[in-house]
């Protein structure tokens, strides 16, 4: 399994933005298809945002438009650039690494959204 740790919550206002990062271990992270989650209290952890060793992007229809994801092969990382913010986005962000049928989770990252 590949190691990941997240970095980069916190506390935002309504239409504010935030920047996930996400260092993951190992040496062959480029062919890692990276995805980040989000489980809000009482609620299922669910897709947020999902990119594949070539490139292609994949977004949950709330966040299309708000939402970008990005990987950075040469540094292991993996960013969410997370912009005009709801309070409905507030969650534990998990960052997630998919290589074969090998899955890998990180720790967890709180952001909250309120006023």
């Amino acid at each position: 399994q590949v190691q990941l740790v997240e970095s980069g919550g916190g506390l935002v206002q309504p239409g504010g933005s935030l920047r996930l990062s996400c260092a993951a271990s190992g040496s062959i992270f480029s062919a890692y298809v990276m995805g980040w989650y989000r489980q809000a209290p009482g609620k299922q952890r669910e897709l947020v945002a999902r990119i594949t060793s070539g490139g292609n992007t994949n977004y949950e229809d709330s966040v299309k438009g708000r939402f970008t994801i990005s990987r950075d092969n040469a540094k292991n990382t993996v960013y969410l650039q997370m912009n005009s913010l709801k309070p409905e986005d507030t969650a534990v962000y998990y960052c997630n690494a998919l290589y074969g049928s090998t899955w890998s989770w990180g720790q967890g990252t709180q952001v909250t959204v309120s006023s």
